[in-house]
């Protein structure tokens, strides 16, 4: 059943007199890796695209079907997926701000000015949209023909058509809609799922945690470390920096007692070094912009000197040594390049870590590193920010995310697409596959098994993927196992019976797979009468 079914009948039984109708939609596939009926599919559809912009909306489409698809976050379950674009016109281009939406398709609009959430105001009507598609649509995503940052997970995602932050944005959201997990940033209010984890026992992820030295598998009776770490500032201040207006500030108070710290904070029209001042304790904090970023928004962090600088970090500048006890003053204000109420603040937050014997912030780490809510209620993760689902600048999804996500999309799909009984060709005619060339003379018919493209059937097997995964074939007749034909993916059938074909796919992202998803067994009863149509066909 679509997860939408049950969404609609919830809506008409609270009353609705009429259903809502789908809009007209102009359907193209994007990237397609097999049926429907055995596929989790995405369908892109467009709002505040005009009839005049159609083809705007499928190259958007296009571009983050294509991240997506082979971008490292999804590309490992892609062959699972197939993605769609479902075009319907609006009658007006972009999307509402100030909570008022435009005459779009499905009314996406923003509360208010910042870069921040988007909002669908005609959900009854993308509900409609979604379930028209039948089994097409597993998960609808609402495309915003928007420039800037912008989303949302849940019943529908939503992501804009940003240049820089679209598709960063839509992998969060999915992480939502698919994975069913929450937030694992700081300042938020819903945690749950694979990634977080309300006590220090019994850890959900403990088939993952990494020991404190070589980073190797942890015996299963370590106990958990919880890594050291505080937040002594968090806000959401929303502010656009004026040169009539104050710079913003916001004072902390640091125990000190950790010996690491950093300044996380994001910010939106900030394109040149000089279009931003930070300031903590009246000292100049250097500030690097994305170079591409423009008028976007942007997260950044800056770490002082006692922490190593991963590679992907946006070339930040460190800030010397750590926070003393005692009450520090963070400020930011206009630079001399920016012009008034230009440049927002977004978010704001300061956070403080042990040293490496008191947190491991190595990357790639899991252990239980601490998350701080908006109520400043403590929770926790698996890793420190090896996450998308934690830094949406990151191109990755921790282990146990990356475990759920395969074990979703497993509930879904599958292993085996078909297997089907086929006639032999008489001897010299005709192409065989390599499994064919294996199979002995003597046999009439052929059973043909195929598989979802994993492992060796992958369109591109790369050596790093078929060192990762790997089938494993059975065959049995009658419940006998047919140990000569394991791995193979043809099956010559001599006499009729009971055929039976068990398969189990590995991966080095599953460690735990509790419900069996990734295995599947499919049986097929080959009659006499078949086995005579077959002996026609190989006489003639």
């Amino acid at each position: 059943m679509n997860q939408l079914d049950g969404l609609l009948l919830n809506v008409q039984a609270e009353g609705s007199t009429e259903q809502a109708k789908p809009p007209p939609l102009l359907i193209r596939p994007l990237f397609i890796s097999g049926p429907s009926e055995n596929r989790v599919d995405l369908v892109f559809f467009s709002d505040g695209y005009t009839s005049e912009e159609s083809e705007k909306f499928f190259s958007d489409a296009n571009r983050l079907a294509k991240d997506m698809s082979q971008n490292q976050t999804f590309a490992p379950v892609s062959p699972l997926q197939n993605y769609w674009a479902a075009f319907s016109p609006s009658t007006e281009s972009g999307i509402g701000i100030g909570g008022k939406p435009r005459k779009t398709t499905f009314g996406l609009y923003r509360d208010g000015t910042e870069l921040r959430a988007v909002y669908c105001s005609e959900l009854e009507v993308a509900r409609a949209a979604a379930l028209s598609l039948g089994t097409q649509c597993d998960y609808p995503i609402l495309l915003a023909n928007d420039p800037m940052y912008g989303g949302l997970g849940g019943e529908f995602t939503i992501t804009t058509a940003s240049q820089v932050n679209g598709a960063l944005v839509l992998r969060h959201e999915l992480g939502h809609s698919i994975i069913e997990v929450g937030e694992e940033y700081d300042g938020g209010y819903a945690y749950f799922g694979a990634n977080s984890q309300a006590t220090p026992k019994d850890v959900k992820w403990r088939h993952w945690l990494t020991s404190t030295n070589l980073g190797q598998p942890s015996p299963v009776l370590e106990p958990t470390r919880i890594e050291r770490s505080t937040m002594p500032l968090q806000l959401y201040p929303w502010k656009y920096l004026t040169d009539a207006g104050a710079p913003f500030r916001a004072s902390f108070y640091a125990s000190g007692t950790f010996r690491r710290y950093s300044i996380l904070f994001s910010v939106s029209g900030a394109a040149q070094k000089s279009d931003l001042i930070i300031l903590l304790d009246g000292r100049n904090v250097e500030f690097n912009p994305r170079k591409d970023i423009g008028r976007d928004r942007w997260h950044y962090e800056i770490r002082s000197s006692r922490f190593a600088l991963p590679k992907n970090l946006d070339s930040q500048a460190q800030t010397s040594g750590h926070l003393e006890e005692g009450t520090h003053e963070l400020e930011f204000r206009l630079g001399p390049t920016a012009q008034s109420g230009q440049v927002q603040l977004c978010s704001v937050e300061i956070l403080e870590f042990g040293d490496e014997e008191e947190f491991n912030s190595a990357p790639g780490s899991v252990s239980l590193f601490p998350t701080f809510s908006s109520k400043n209620q403590t929770t926790y993760r698996p890793t420190n920010d090896a996450c998308l689902m934690r830094r949406v600048t990151e191109p990755d999804f921790c282990p146990p995310c990356l475990e759920a996500l395969w074990l979703q999309h497993l509930k879904r799909v599958e292993l085996i697409d078909e297997l089907a009984l086929s006639c032999l060709t008489p001897e010299g005619s005709g192409s065989k596959s390599q499994d064919q060339a294996k199979l002995t003379t003597g046999g009439r018919a052929i059973l043909n098994l195929k598989l979802v493209p994993l492992a060796q059937f992958r369109r591109l097997p790369s050596a790093k993927m078929l060192a990762r995964e790997s089938f494993t074939i059975e065959w049995y007749k009658d419940m006998i196992r047919l140990h000569e034909h394991t791995n193979l993916t043809s099956l010559p059938v001599e006499k009729s019976g009971v055929y039976e074909v068990r398969v189990e796919f590995s991966t080095s992202h599953i460690r735990r797979d509790d419900l069996g998803l990734a295995k599947s067994s499919r049986k097929l009863a080959v009659l006499p009468a078949e086995m005579d149509s077959c002996t026609e066909v190989k006489g003639q």
